[in-house]
C-alpha cells in the first residue's frame, strides 16, 4: 500500500508536469486570440457590446447579474464548497479522494494566475463600463473554478446520490458552470474566449488528476470504475463514519 501511496506522488506530479497535453484545445484556442482570428475576434466582441448594453439599461438584470457572480459563484465560494466536502471526505475515512480533491482545486487556481500572468491579455474596455475586475483576462477564473469545482465535487458525490438526486446536482453544475461565463461577459469583465479558456483548462485538469487517481487505485488491485456514471470512489457510498475509539 505504501509502494501504491508512493507512485500516486509520482502520478499526480507527473500528471500535473504533463498537463499541457490536455491543454491543447486551449492552446489552439490562444492561438487563434493572439491570431486575431475573425470569427472569434467578432464573437468576442458582438457578445461584449449587445450584453454590456442589455445589463447597462436594466438595472435589475445588473444587480442579479452581481449577486450570482461576486456571491453565489464566485470562487472563494466554491472553494469553500470543495473544502467542506474534503472536511467530510476526511472525517468518513476517504482521504485520498480528499486529497485528490483539495489538489485538483489548488492547481486549479495555481495554473490559472500562471496562464494569466504568460498570456496578459487585457480585459475589456467597454464605454460606461458596469463592472471592473483586476488583473488579466485569459482565462477567466470565474469559469475556470466553476469547470474545476463543479466537476469535483460531481465525481466525489456520484456514488452516494440517488439517481434523481444525481441528476439535479448535474443540471445544478451545468447551469452554474454556464451561467458563471454568461455573467462574466455581460458585466464586461471578460470575453467569450476568455470563458471557452477557463471551461477547458478547468476539465483538462480535473480529467488528468482523475486518471491519477484512477491509476493509484489500480495499482492498489482496485477496480476503476466508470468515473462519470459511478464517481471516482464508489465505496464511498458503502463507507460509513470512522468508529468512535
Amino acid at each position: 500500500m505504501r509502494t501504491a501511496d508512493l507512485r500516486l506522488g509520482e502520478r499526480l506530479l507527473a500528471t500535473v508536469a504533463a498537463f499541457g497535453l490536455g491543454a491543447v484545445p486551449t492552446a489552439l484556442l490562444l492561438v487563434l486570440i493572439e491570431a486575431n482570428w475573425p470569427p472569434l475576434h467578432r464573437l468576442d466582441a458582438a457578445a461584449a457590446e449587445q450584453l454590456h448594453t442589455a445589463v447597462r439599461d436594466h438595472p435589475a438584470a445588473l444587480t442579479a447579474l452581481r449577486v450570482l457572480s461576486e456571491g453565489v459563484w464566485d470562487p472563494l465560494t466554491l472553494r469553500l464548497l470543495v473544502a467542506a466536502t474534503v472536511g467530510w471526505l476526511w472525517w468518513r475515512g476517504a482521504r485520498r479522494l480528499a486529497l485528490w480533491a483539495a489538489a485538483t482545486v489548488t492547481a486549479s487556481g495555481l495554473i490559472g494566475l500562471a496562464v494569466k500572468a504568460a498570456v496578459a491579455r487585457a480585459r475589456p474596455a467597454l464605454p460606461d463600463p458596469v463592472a471592473h475586475a483586476p488583473g488579466f483576462s485569459f482565462p477567466s477564473g470565474h469559469a475556470m473554478t466553476a469547470a474545476t469545482c463543479c466537476a469535483v465535487l460531481l465525481l466525489v458525490f456520484t456514488p452516494v446520490l440517488g439517481r434523481r438526486s444525481l441528476l439535479t446536482a448535474r443540471a445544478v453544475a451545468v447551469v452554474s458552470v454556464l451561467g458563471v461565463g454568461f455573467t462574466r461577459v455581460a458585466l464586461g469583465v471578460h470575453w467569450v474566449s476568455d470563458v471557452l479558456g477557463g471551461w477547458l483548462l478547468g476539465l483538462a485538469l480535473v480529467a488528468a488528476t482523475a486518471w491519477a487517481f484512477d491509476g493509484w487505485r489500480r495499482d492498489t488491485g482496485r477496480p476503476v470504475p466508470p468515473p462519470l456514471t459511478e464517481g471516482l470512489e464508489p465505496e464511498l457510498a458503502r463507507q460509513g463514519p470512522p468508529e468512535p475509539r
